[in-house]
């Protein structure tokens, strides 16, 4: 993992697309701050194509396709992207899984649900839950108290036990049925409404994250970018990140947004740090 400084001016200005996990490379202490929104206003005002790839509920992902200055969101670790088409002021949304697929697998995830409240004490459903539609987040440390990483790794080995998939992110661990993750539905999302194909234009590709869940991402792309808190996980990420910010979770982001938009010889502003 080397420094931002260490990416090029000319792999920069080779950058057309922006993809960004929002917990903890977004947001600063659960907080989405000014600084953040105003990179993400920035970088769609740059004519970057924008896109949030995170954990978070479909009931979330709506609003953010909505409202936010985005292109588009991939949400519930890859179960969906959403976009809203301005032209035909109408969400568009596209499922990993179908919805019979996604009925099944909530009795599933239930079965898990009840497994980890009583094999792991401590242990909650996400308070996001009641939002999400294809996937079980157990919080560790969003709005519990911190679990140690030995009980977070039970509660993985738990989804794995049910034949789910489990991630870690910063603050939940989230198991889902299905081989999609934040890679496959990006490559969807942007073959779909962009036309771009990722393996052949991976380099125009910038992915900024913080966490193990990030990982898919992180191996993918040759011009991904950490937050400095990614260091946190140092020795737990199957794959790290090419660079990183100096700066944490939305002063990183904001750090990488500056630099990608002065690449290409426009305007930088709102960044300067507190």
């Amino acid at each position: 993992m080397r420094p931002l400084a260490d990416f090029t001016t000319l792999d920069r200005r080779k950058i057309a697309v922006v993809l960004t996990d929002i917990d903890d490379t977004l947001t600063d202490r659960g907080r989405l701050p000014a600084k953040a929104y105003a990179a993400l206003e920035r970088l769609k005002q740059a004519g970057f194509i924008v896109a949030p790839v995170t954990g978070r509920p479909a009931g979330w992902c709506d609003l953010i396709a909505r409202q936010w200055p985005v292109d588009g969101v991939i949400g519930e670790n890859g179960a969906f992207y959403f976009r809203y088409d301005d032209a035909a002021k109408r969400i568009v949304r596209h499922y990993a899984r179908s919805a019979g697929e996604r009925q099944a697998d909530a009795a599933r995830l239930r079965e898990i649900e009840r497994a980890v409240l009583a094999e792991i004490p401590g242990a909650a459903v996400a308070a996001d839950q009641t939002y999400r539609e294809a996937d079980l987040a157990i919080d560790f440390c969003e709005d519990v108290a911190p679990l140690p990483k030995t009980e977070v790794l039970k509660i993985v080995g738990i989804f794995q036990r049910h034949g789910a998939t489990a991630k870690i992110s910063s603050i939940h661990v989230n198991g889902w049925f299905g081989k999609h993750d934040k890679l496959s539905t990006s490559r969807l999302f942007l073959q779909d409404c962009f036309g771009i194909d990722i393996d052949h234009d991976k380099d125009s590709i910038a992915f900024v994250g913080d966490s193990p869940n990030d990982a898919p991402m992180f191996g993918f792309f040759p011009n991904s970018v950490g937050v400095a808190n990614v260091l946190d996980f140092a020795g737990e990420l199957p794959a790290s990140p090419a660079f990183v910010t100096s700066g944490r979770g939305a002063q990183g982001f904001a750090e990488l947004a500056d630099a990608l938009i002065a690449a290409k010889g426009m305007e930088v502003s709102w960044t300067k740090a507190d």
